[in-house]
């Protein structure tokens, strides 16, 4: 009789809260801060901090209409310009805001043979550089649609974010032949619920207080990477 194959297993990471302490507004006030003009910079920044209360408010009804709400600040803005100085705020923002055993968390699992993706809200290109710093082997993010270089403000499909994340993940466990019952997947937030229940092997890392109380009720380890 012919042995089956063994699948993969994998780790899923949530990335705003799980790996950095940062969110996708400090990454739209870094862009808003880098606008050609000076002007035109502190016009933007101040309307995003007028929009802040839009912004949360949005984010505790529906993650997809944050995203929608959100993303629409990035209309008129260059491709090139988004992708150049994805760079620049990975170095001054991202990087100094990674939690200390991020890092160490990973390499663990790299080392139990764990194929290492990102599953993140934020922009594709934002996310690259941190995906390359980290040494993952996949990143699966949101992207901002373009039209003649420059961005509508829409998102492309799929969307990224809150209960389409574990549609997400099984999609990409049968395209590569991944295991969920045999995999991780690691979050902070409460919304990202259905991905952690959709693999085996749940974790919560840096939890909100709705997702620890879950966790803590389901018995899934809890780390503080902090």
């Amino acid at each position: 009789m012919a042995s089956s194959k063994r699948k993969n297993s994998a780790a899923f990471y949530d990335v705003d809260g799980t790996l950095i302490r940062i969110n996708v507004v400090h990454t739209f006030a870094f862009y808003a801060m880098r606008k050609p003009s000076l002007l035109s910079a502190m016009r933007t920044t101040a309307q995003t901090a007028a929009s802040v209360p839009l912004f949360w408010a949005a984010d505790k009804i529906s993650r997809k209409w944050f995203n929608e709400v959100f993303y629409r600040s990035y209309a008129g803005l260059s491709e090139d310009r988004l992708v150049v100085l994805a760079e620049e705020l990975f170095d001054e923002v991202i990087l100094p805001n990674i939690y200390p055993r991020a890092l160490d968390l990973i390499d663990e699992s790299r080392r139990a043979g764990c194929r290492q993706v990102l599953v993140s809200g934020a922009l594709d290109f934002t996310m690259r550089p941190l995906a390359r710093y980290l040494g993952v082997d996949d990143l699966i993010a949101n992207r901002l649609e373009f039209r003649e270089g420059y961005a509508t403000g829409k998102l492309a499909k799929p969307f990224v974010g809150g209960a389409t994340k574990p549609v997400l993940l099984r999609d990409y466990a049968s395209r590569h032949d991944i295991d969920l019952a045999e995999s991780w997947a690691y979050s902070d937030s409460y919304s990202d619920l259905t991905m952690l229940a959709v693999v085996g092997r749940p974790t919560a890392c840096n939890p909100d207080r709705r997702l620890r109380a879950v966790a803590r009720s389901y018995d899934w380890p809890v780390l503080d990477l902090n």
